[in-house]
C-alpha cells in the first residue's frame, strides 16, 4: 500500500533534487516550511535534512526573509515603539572581551532603548553574552513582557532565545550534533520580536553580509547595518577597514571605514576576565584597543540609526558619548 509523502517532505523535495532541478524555497515557501517547523509538524528526520541541504547550498535573502516572518509570527504581539535598536548576540567571543556590549549600553544610558536577544554556549570556549551580564550583576530577561519592563526602565534588556523562541533554541543547540550551524543561526539574528526601526547584525564570513541587507529589505526593515565584526559580533575591529552595508528604506549601499589604529591584529586575551570590562568603563584601566573597539562599534550603530548624515559626525558622536560617559553608572537598576 502506497504512503502519501508527509506534507514537509515537499520543502526536503525542492531543495535535495540535485545539481540540476534543486533551487531555493521563495520568500512564501520558506515562510511555510519554517511555520511548520516552529509548530512541531516535521519529523526529526525531515529536519535534520532540511538544516544540511540549506546549510549545504547557503541560505539565499529570501529564504531567510520567509523564515524570520514565520518566526516572529510565533513570538507573538509585542509594544509597538518600545525599542530603537534590535542587536542580535548569537556568536560568542573566544580572542577578545565582549566590547560591542559597552557601546550598546553607552546608547541605553544616553536614552536609546536597546534590545539585545542571544544564545549562550552552542559552541565550546567561547564567552557569551549572556553570561557576561550575568557576571556584571545584570539580570537577564525572563519572556518579552518582562523585556519591555525592563526597556521602559533602563533602555536596555537582553532576552535569551530559549525565551524569545524555545523551538529556535532547541534546533540551535544541535550544532554539536550536526557538526555544522544551520541556517537558523541566521535567521535567529533577523527576527526583530519589537520591530525596532534599526538593527544592527554582525557576522564572521562576510559573504553573509549581503544575505542579511539583501533580507533586511524584503522585510521592510527601515534601516539596519551588516559588517564583518570581532568573532562574528557586532563589534569593529579597529585595527583593520570595516566594510558595512546598509539598507535604509527599500535601498541598499556600502561605506568602508577607514581603520582606527595602527596594528592590524591584537593579541588574544588570555584571560577574558569580565571584571575588565566594567574597570574600562569607570576609567580604572586603559587599553587602547577596547577603547577603539567600543568607540567603532558606536560609531557604527549612530550611523546605522541615522543620527549622523555621515561617518565621521557619526565617529565624532561616538567620541563624546564615549568620553562623556556617567562612569559610575554601566547598568541602571531594573
Amino acid at each position: 500500500m502506497d504512503q502519501q509523502p508527509h506534507p514537509f517532505a515537499r520543502f526536503v523535495r525542492i531543495l535535495g533534487r540535485g545539481k540540476s532541478f534543486t533551487r531555493s524555497l521563495t520568500l512564501e515557501e520558506a515562510e511555510e516550511s519554517m511555520s511548520m517547523i516552529l509548530a512541531g509538524e516535521v519529523l526529526p528526520e525531515q529536519l535534520g535534512a532540511f538544516l544540511m541541504l540549506l546549510r549545504l547550498k547557503e541560505e539565499s535573502a529570501e529564504e531567510i526573509a520567509g523564515f524570520a516572518r514565520a518566526a516572529r509570527k510565533s513570538t507573538g504581539p509585542t509594544a509597538a515603539g518600545a525599542v530603537d535598536v534590535d542587536w542580535s548576540s548569537y556568536a560568542g567571543k573566544r580572542r577578545q572581551l565582549p566590547w560591542f556590549l559597552l557601546a550598546a549600553l553607552v546608547l541605553a544610558r544616553n536614552g536609546w532603548r536597546v534590545f539585545m536577544h542571544g544564545f549562550d554556549g552552542h559552541t565550546a570556549g567561547r564567552l557569551y553574552t549572556g553570561e557576561t551580564l550575568e557576571g556584571l550583576g545584570a539580570p537577564l530577561a525572563k519572556d518579552l513582557a518582562d523585556a519591555e519592563r525592563m526597556l521602559a526602565k533602563t533602555n536596555f534588556a537582553y532576552l535569551p532565545l530559549d525565551k524569545l523562541c524555545p523551538k529556535l533554541a532547541e534546533i540551535m543547540a544541535l550544532r554539536p550534533i550536526l557538526g555544522l550551524r544551520s541556517p537558523v543561526h541566521t535567521l535567529a539574528r533577523m527576527i526583530n520580536p519589537f520591530e525596532a526601526p534599526c538593527m544592527m547584525q554582525g557576522v564572521f564570513h562576510p559573504g553573509y553580509m549581503r544575505i542579511h541587507r539583501d533580507a533586511a529589505i524584503l522585510l521592510e526593515q527601515p534601516r539596519m547595518s551588516v559588517f564583518r565584526g570581532e568573532g562574528g559580533e557586532i563589534e569593529r575591529r579597529p585595527g583593520k577597514p570595516c566594510e558595512v552595508m546598509y539598507a535604509v528604506d527599500g535601498a541598499g549601499f556600502e561605506e568602508r571605514w577607514p581603520p582606527m589604529m595602527d596594528e592590524p591584529r591584537q593579541t588574544p586575551d588570555e584571560n577574558m576576565d569580565i571584571a575588565r570590562l566594567l574597570a574600562i568603563w569607570r576609567g580604572e584601566a586603559c587599553d587602547d584597543y577596547a577603547e577603539a573597539a567600543i568607540i567603532g562599534t558606536l560609531a557604527i550603530a549612530v550611523r546605522a540609526m541615522g543620527v549622523e548624515p555621515d561617518m565621521d559626525k557619526a565617529q565624532a558622536r561616538a567620541t563624546r558619548l564615549w568620553i562623556n560617559r556617567d562612569k559610575d553608572r554601566l547598568l541602571a537598576a531594573a
